[in-house]
């Protein structure tokens, strides 16, 4: 694995690199901001369920103080079996968030799995995320950059900062510079406890700070996999730099459809934002 080097920099990921902005680049999704003064704070399902869950879930998390709506209407899982209760809902689950975010008042980011899915995906969120494990599939992040349509570009799990920077080029180079980065864990030989299965990588926040000009948030719901470790992270996160977290929220975690280990209830996540405020402050940043 290479480090990262001044050839790099100045000839394979010069849109990414810090030098190329001279500052500290802010993107714009709706009416949140990625990067700048506020952190940015994306709640709600790890997987989309139903209508009414879905709009609840949205105004519940804005109530806390949430600045956009995240969820999964396409959910790419490690095995290929599914069934009643772990399932996706593809376009019909689009709707829902568009209609929720509507309702709450909130930008929604959604994952698109698949180039084929890109122009729906497109039609309906107003952030289109690129997960870990299409991190480096390069004709879904050249599709992605010719959208214009702003990126969340989630880390792959075993990806050092020089190819997560290089994947990031992809959309760049295509014109589409409003690219955020988003940490979510790197595979390592062992683990803290059998259900954690990634390591948070915080120090890749300000390495990203120091070698690129974009803005990196944190996932420490499919990071940790263990709702207990959710709120340490996403503390440690906002304290160590990054511009904002990625979170799973649900009414009833335990009867969550995709990885009910990890969601955060509303009250759990209304004490997180508190949290959170008081770190912001201390950092100079607002929530």
């Amino acid at each position: 694995m290479k480090d990262l080097s001044e050839q790099d920099l100045a000839r394979n990921i010069p849109l990414a690199a810090a030098a190329f902005a001279g500052e500290k680049r802010v993107v714009r999704v709706g009416t949140a901001t990625i990067g700048g003064e506020p952190l940015v704070v994306m709640a709600g399902p790890c997987a989309v369920e139903d209508e009414a869950m879905t709009v609840e879930i949205a105004r519940a998390v804005k109530a806390a103080g949430a600045t956009m709506l995240r969820g999964g209407a396409f959910k790419p899982l490690t095995f290929p079996y599914r069934n009643g209760h772990t399932f996706e809902l593809g376009e019909v689950g689009l709707r829902f968030l568009r209609q929720a975010g509507d309702e709450a008042g909130l930008p929604v980011v959604t994952e698109c799995t698949d180039v084929r899915q890109l122009d729906l995906v497109a039609r309906y969120a107003d952030m289109i995320q690129i997960g870990a494990r299409n991190a480096q599939n390069f004709p879904l992040l050249t599709e992605a950059g010719r959208l214009r349509k702003p990126v969340l570009l989630k880390r792959g799990f075993g990806m050092s900062l020089r190819d997560w920077l290089g994947a990031a080029e992809y959309v760049l180079v295509e014109g589409n510079p409003n690219v955020v980065l988003g940490e979510r864990g790197i595979v390592a030989p062992h683990t803290h406890h059998p259900q954690s299965r990634f390591i948070v990588d915080l120090q890749v926040v300000p390495a990203v700070r120091e070698y690129s000009h974009l803005p990196i948030i944190v996932d420490p719901s499919h990071s940790t996999f263990r709702r207990a470790y959710v709120a340490p992270v996403a503390r440690a996160a906002v304290a160590i730099g990054a511009d904002g977290i990625i979170v799973d929220v649900h009414p009833r975690p335990e009867e969550a459809a995709v990885d009910p280990l990890q969601a955060l209830d509303y009250d759990a996540f209304g004490a997180l934002m508190r949290d959170l405020r008081g770190i912001a402050a201390v950092v100079g940043r607002t929530l």
